[in-house]
C-alpha cells in the first residue's frame, strides 16, 4: 500500500496539472457555445416540431426522409460539384502561383498578398451582389463578350440551368484562392533556399522543382487549405442564396438552402436540424479523410 501511494505521488508530481487550468476557459466556452448547441440540435432532429408548439417524437424518421428525398440528393451532388470549385481549383491555383512567385522576385509582395486576401475580408453578401451584377445580362461580362465579337456566348449566366451552377462555383473559386495563396506563400518563405539551389544544380526545371521541392514542403499548408476550402464548399449558403436562391428551378440548391427553408419558411424545425446534423457529419468525415491521407503521406 505504501509503495502504491509512493508511485501515485510520483506520477502526480510528473503531471503538469496547472497547465490544464489555462485550457479551462477555452474548454468552457467550447462546451457552452459549440458542443451544447450541437447536442441540442441533434435532440431536436428527433422531433416533428414547428418551433412554437409542443413537438412530437419521431425518432430517426427525419433522417430516413433525408435519404429518400430526391431533392436533397440533387443538392448533395451540387455540393460535390462545389468541392471542385471551392477546394480543388483554389488549392491548385494557389500552388501554381506560389511556384511562379518563388522563381520570380516580386516587389511589394506584402501589398500583393493583402490585395489577394481582400475577397476573404469582404462580406459574402457584398461579393454575391457584385458578382450578380457582373453576370447580369447587361453586365460587364456580357458587355465584354459583345465587344470582342462573341455575342453568341452572351447569356443570362445565373438564369440558365446549364451555366448557373458553374457560375456560382467560380465565385467561390475567386473567394477562396486568395486564402490558399496567402497560406502557401507564407509556407514557401520558410523553405530553405539551399533546396532550390540544389534542385537547380541537379538540372531541375520549373515542373520538377515544383513537384520535388515546393509540393512536399507545403504539405502542411495544403492540408490546412484543403480543410478550410472543403468546409466552405459543404456549408456554402450565403453566396448561393444571394445570387440565385437555389434557382433557376433547383439547379443550384445545396443542403443549407433546404435547411434555411425548413427552419424559417415551412417551420419544419426537426427536418432542418436533421439536415444540419447530417451536413456536420459529412463535413467532419471528408475533412477527417483529407487529414488522414496527408498524415499517411507524411509518414
Amino acid at each position: 500500500m505504501t509503495a502504491s501511494r509512493a508511485r501515485l505521488r510520483a506520477w502526480a508530481r510528473r503531471q503538469y496539472w496547472p497547465a490544464y487550468l489555462y485550457l479551462l476557459p477555452g474548454a468552457v466556452v467550447y462546451v457552452l457555445f459549440v458542443l451544447r448547441p450541437l447536442l441540442m440540435t441533434a435532440w431536436i432532429s428527433l422531433f416533428d416540431w414547428d418551433g412554437l408548439t409542443l413537438g412530437t417524437w419521431v425518432g430517426p424518421d427525419n433522417y430516413t426522409a433525408l435519404l429518400t428525398d430526391p431533392r436533397l440528393r440533387e443538392a448533395l451532388l451540387h455540393s460535390l460539384v462545389f468541392l471542385f470549385f471551392y477546394a480543388l481549383v483554389p488549392v491548385a491555383a494557389g500552388l501554381v502561383l506560389t511556384a511562379l512567385m518563388v522563381r520570380v522576385r516580386i516587389r511589394g509582395l506584402g501589398v500583393f498578398r493583402a490585395l489577394l486576401f481582400v475577397p476573404q475580408v469582404l462580406s459574402t453578401v457584398v461579393v454575391a451582389v457584385s458578382w450578380r451584377w457582373i453576370y447580369d445580362p447587361d453586365g460587364p461580362l456580357n458587355g465584354l463578350l459583345r465587344a470582342v465579337g462573341l455575342d453568341a456566348l452572351a447569356r443570362s449566366w445565373l438564369g440558365d440551368n446549364a451555366t448557373a451552377l458553374p457560375a456560382v462555383g467560380l465565385i467561390g473559386s475567386w473567394v477562396m484562392y486568395g486564402l490558399c495563396l496567402v497560406l502557401f506563400l507564407a509556407g514557401a518563405l520558410r523553405i530553405p533556399r539551399e533546396l532550390f539551389e540544389a534542385a537547380r544544380l541537379d538540372g531541375a526545371g520549373p515542373v520538377r522543382e515544383f513537384r520535388t521541392v515546393i509540393v512536399p514542403a507545403l504539405r502542411g499548408e495544403t492540408g490546412l487549405a484543403s480543410v478550410l476550402t472543403v468546409t466552405q464548399a459543404l456549408r456554402n449558403f450565403d453566396i448561393v442564396w444571394n445570387t440565385t436562391a437555389g434557382g433557376p428551378g433547383h439547379s443550384t440548391t445545396v443542403p443549407s438552402v433546404f435547411l434555411y427553408q425548413d427552419a424559417f419558411v415551412s417551420r419544419e424545425v426537426g427536418d432542418a436540424a436533421a439536415i444540419g446534423i447530417a451536413l456536420t457529419l459529412l463535413t467532419l468525415t471528408v475533412c477527417g479523410l483529407i487529414t488522414r491521407v496527408l498524415r499517411e503521406r507524411e509518414g
